[in-house]
């Protein structure tokens, strides 16, 4: 079993309802994970930690275990990253992410997708650096992902920003759609990790995109073997 899947098992042990019990009718909102979705990288915390030759494993088998939260998950991701014995500043993580590769399909999938009406939004735990980089590049609406905070000289604190917690996607889904003022069974979650999963259940379609496991499979309504996100559109062309 694949070490992200140890969250589905997690979420088994509480009930997690769907939101709404009526599949979608009309798609007004598409929302997109982002690290192996809209990029093709496994995670944006990953690809800094292999720029510096670092490793978070540890703490990745010690949030899964409930032993950490989601801010010092953080907190001890920022410590491992170091330039001449300092702190990382938050322009060399921003030189870091700019070579990280979008999707293939990104582009013209958004392009499709706001020629319809249809808004869409970045729902990401990985780094908010990365994720603004993203929604400028190919046109995302709404944008929430995580960062780090910096001091006035640049330097990363180790202190974290935290918008999306990684096992509570749903929460982020409410927020969203109040800000939004569309309702849940509107809106279309694309994920491929077991992470995804509340989200599919808290929206009216959920696609499970190169899913990591099983359980994303089962989870999503439709899913899409491919990496080109292009392949979505039948799904959500359905809906409009």
């Amino acid at each position: 079993m694949d070490q992200s899947c140890q969250y589905h098992c997690y979420r088994k042990t509480r009930e997690i309802n769907r939101v709404n019990t009526k599949k979608s009718d009309k798609i007004k909102l598409v929302v997109f994970d982002m690290d192996g979705v809209l990029t093709d990288t496994i995670s944006s915390w990953k690809y800094v930690h292999d720029y510096f030759g670092s490793s978070n494993d540890r703490s990745v088998d010690a949030y899964l275990r409930g032993k950490i939260d989601d801010m010092e998950f953080i907190k001890r991701d920022a410590s491992l990253w170091h330039v001449d014995g300092k702190p990382v500043t938050g322009g060399k993580l921003v030189e870091i992410l700019s070579d990280v590769p979008l999707m293939r399909g990104a582009k013209e999938c958004m392009s499709f997708l706001r020629n319809h009406g249809v808004k869409t939004a970045i729902v990401s735990a990985g780094l908010d650096i990365l994720a603004r980089r993203v929604a400028s590049e190919i046109g995302i609406d709404y944008v929430f992902a995580n960062g780090l905070k910096t001091d006035k000289k640049g330097f990363v604190t180790g202190e974290g920003l935290l918008n999306v917690k990684l096992m509570y996607k749903e929460k982020t889904i409410q927020e969203l759609s109040e800000i939004s003022k569309v309702s849940h069974e509107c809106i279309a979650a694309v994920g491929n990790s077991c992470f995804d999963i509340p989200m599919f259940e808290a929206c009216g379609l959920g696609i499970a995109f190169n899913p990591e496991d099983d359980c994303v499979r089962k989870a999503a309504d439709h899913i899409v073997e491919a990496r080109d996100l292009t392949k979505i559109l039948p799904f959500i062309e359905k809906y409009l």
